[in-house]
């Protein structure tokens, strides 16, 4: 190739980037004094479906006076509406930021709870897969294991709740368990779904290999006696099953 098609294959390259740069720059460049139009809510989960919405979030913004519809798009902190709607109980993660087109997006990933506890001291609440508490939300329709007894909101938070994670991840005790009952002692008693009987694990110690021998023991003794043959199955001591017959 000569020198002069070199040449000129470099200056048809360079006016090429140059108009590139210059449609880029045109295209994407925000009128001056654009308004907020609109709020997009975008929730990762469905747990809360029905409580994070557009009018919500807009309802919980304005009365923080942050509301951005209409305002100056210039003039809007996401920041700030960050900082506030992180503080909502039911929120894991929010992040807030602006479209070419003049709207504020907002995404927000949910908590996820792994117990309701409708405690002996007169305590409604929720326990999420991190171990904060929630408040009890009325319009929630899920299934979650109801701990009772002396159940307090430290006990809930710490060792109780590691037990709750456990329940969510597997499949058979999920679906199986129904009640934790916290008696004297912090000592563990489970209601079962299935069956007409009381697991007892007392100390929360090896609740996974207690609950594991449990299941074993349901498949190889009660599925062929029957499920309603004992009122309390105790797996308190290590590698030992007592059964009380009715």
């Amino acid at each position: 190739m000569s020198i002069k098609m070199r040449i000129l294959l470099s200056l048809v390259m360079l006016l090429i980037i140059a108009y590139l740069c210059t449609a880029f720059t045109i295209f994407n460049k925000k009128p001056v004094g654009m308004l907020c139009t609109e709020i997009e809510v975008t929730t990762k989960d469905s747990t809360f479906s029905d409580l994070f919405t557009a009018r919500s979030i807009t309802d919980i913004l304005k009365q923080n006076k942050l509301n951005p519809i209409g305002k100056d798009i210039d003039s809007v902190s996401t920041l700030l509406m960050e900082r506030e709607l992180s503080q909502n109980p039911l929120i894991d993660n929010v992040e807030c930021y602006k479209t070419p087109s003049g709207k504020i997006r907002i995404d927000i990933s949910q908590k996820t709870p792994v117990l309701r506890v409708f405690n002996g001291y007169g305590e409604n609440f929720l326990v999420d897969n991190k171990g904060s508490i929630m408040p009890i939300v009325a319009s929630n329709a899920f299934h979650l294991p109801v701990v009772t007894g002396q159940a307090s909101k430290s006990y809930c938070a710490g060792k109780l709740y590691e037990l709750g994670i456990f329940l969510q991840k597997d499949a058979f005790w999920r679906a199986q368990v129904e009640q934790i009952n916290v008696v004297a002692g912090n000592n563990i008693e489970i209601v079962p779904r299935v069956g007409d009987h009381i697991i007892y694990l007392g100390q929360l110690d090896d609740y996974e290999k207690k609950l594991r021998r449990v299941e074993k023991f349901y498949t190889k003794a009660l599925n062929k006696i029957g499920w309603n043959k004992y009122e309390r199955i105790n797996v308190e001591l290590s590698n030992q099953i007592i059964c009380t017959k009715k």
